[in-house]
């Protein structure tokens, strides 16, 4: 009898050991749904990154933390300044827009998309990731947001429907549409271009009309948007690159407990190098 007592505490203590070490997946992360709004159509990176992002943040918690993604601006009606607005005030939880947007929030937050200030993509990540963030962060901060990480949206390119452009000169008398920032209004307006601020959504009819004669953007959405049907001539020059920023609301964030801010942090790094690579540092205009 004294043995089988025996045994049977043996075996409930290797059991109860077996159970402390097994590990909690979502009894340490707060249980909450998450909604997150981005700029881009479902087949840009903003929105990959954004999927991504739930994807790895869900598989983590074993469910505890669940993020729906929605892309074009939906939840604000294609509105990118009232989503950043519906960030600010927590009416979504989580953003990621290009900083040329977001300079409509505060212009301070373009300073990355100064032309010709970097020489390729790993310049210009190394220099954001190890010095720009803390920028960010900082300025993003005055406005309710918290910043988890940065990824590409990538070098600006030039299309048009006149000529070849191979010198400044061949700029001169161009229409060209850019976004809303005085920073690519002032540089095509030095380079004898005159510049337009359409939104997105009208620019490709335009081209088609030739109310206007040329876009600049990346080659992914200058080719997913259909822009080359309309345009034969594209010059790539990789005069301003241009990064998106993944934000939190900073009242949701602080409202969350240690554990679930780390794994955020850890899985938004992560989705972020999506098509990057390793990262140096943290983490459709």
């Amino acid at each position: 009898m004294k043995k089988f007592l025996a045994l049977v505490l043996a075996l409930t203590c290797v059991f109860t050991l077996a159970l402390a070490g097994a590990p909690t997946a979502s009894a340490d992360y707060n249980k909450i749904n998450l909604t997150m709004t981005v700029n881009g159509t479902d087949t840009q990176i903003d929105t990959k990154v954004g999927q991504k992002f739930a994807e790895l943040v869900e598989e983590a918690t074993d469910g505890a933390v669940l993020i729906d993604v929605f892309p074009n601006d939906q939840l604000a009606g294609g509105n990118a300044a009232k989503g950043m607005e519906m960030l600010a005030d927590g009416s979504v939880d989580i953003a990621a827009y290009a900083t040329v947007t977001m300079g409509a929030l505060d212009e301070r937050l373009t300073i990355g998309i100064t032309p010709w200030i970097f020489d390729d993509y790993t310049d210009a990540r190394t220099t954001i990731d190890e010095t720009g963030l803390d920028y960010y962060a900082e300025i993003l901060a005055d406005y309710n947001m918290t910043l988890l990480g940065s990824f590409h949206n990538g070098f600006r390119q030039l299309s048009n429907s006149k000529r070849p452009v191979l010198t400044p000169d061949d700029l001169a008398g161009l229409k060209i549409r850019t976004p809303g920032s005085a920073i690519y209004q002032n540089t095509f307006t030095a380079l004898g271009a005159s510049p337009s601020t359409l939104n997105w959504g009208e620019v490709f009819t335009a081209l088609q009309q030739g109310t206007i004669d040329g876009q600049e953007n990346g080659l992914s959405i200058t080719n997913t948007s259909g822009v080359l049907e309309v345009q034969p001539y594209v010059t790539v020059w990789s005069y301003s690159y241009e990064n998106d920023l993944l934000m939190f609301n900073s009242d949701i964030w602080n409202s969350l407990n240690e554990e679930t801010q780390n794994v955020l942090r850890e899985k938004a790094l992560e989705a972020c190098g999506l098509q990057l690579g390793p990262r140096r540092g943290r983490g459709r205009a």
